[in-house]
């Protein structure tokens, strides 16, 4: 579907879509400064509590820096005689999807021309602790499954916020992590 400028300046989902686009067309011709280094640190806190750091990362062919750095702590509940101070890091991850696949969508729905009034996402994943607890080494430690359901208010029909959606699937960087293999390189000294 082919949305003229006009169209798209009516609709104001808090998206700059010409920013974006430029973007795009600019790392097409310049591919190597596509190439992205995301960076978090963490540091231990008391028991499972942490804090970690997320602040400056490199892109477009140099180091970027941030007005802040940000925080995240991660904890687990009481159930886990624990202190219960911060989500878990598997609901970090959780959140991480569902702000992907909200972002993606709120972007698509501004390309596209479809106005947003309210965009939820709701997650659930499946866990059997007995593998991280040592119970059993045939569980697996991570999600199961994990179910995302949006409820999308715009004016769109329910065929064009399902293409929303998935769109948003395609695109998403956090959907690939979670549903691809991944290297990991863990060190320590």
């Amino acid at each position: 579907m082919t949305i003229t400028t006009s169209a798209r300046a009516k609709v104001n989902n808090g998206v700059n879509v010409d920013a974006l686009l430029g973007a795009r067309t600019a790392l097409e011709q310049a591919p190597e400064a596509a190439q992205f280094k995301w960076r978090a640190s963490c540091e231990w806190v008391n028991g499972t509590h942490s804090r970690s750091a997320i602040g400056s990362f490199f892109g477009l062919g140099a180091e970027q820096s941030r007005n802040k750095t940000f925080t995240v702590e991660a904890d687990h509940p009481q159930v886990f005689a624990s202190e219960d101070s911060a989500p878990t890091p598997v609901e970090l991850v959780l959140s991480g999807l569902a702000s992907c696949l909200t972002a993606g969508v709120a972007a698509i729905a501004q390309r596209r021309g479809i106005q947003l009034h309210s965009v939820r996402a709701s997650l659930e994943a499946d866990m059997d602790i007995q593998g991280i607890l040592g119970i059993d080494d045939e569980v697996r430690n991570g999600f199961g499954a994990i179910r995302v359901h949006f409820d999308i208010r715009a004016d769109a029909s329910e065929d064009d916020i399902k293409a929303l959606v998935a769109q948003s699937q395609r695109r998403s960087a956090v959907f690939d992590i979670v549903t691809n293999p991944t290297n990991v390189f863990v060190t320590a000294n």
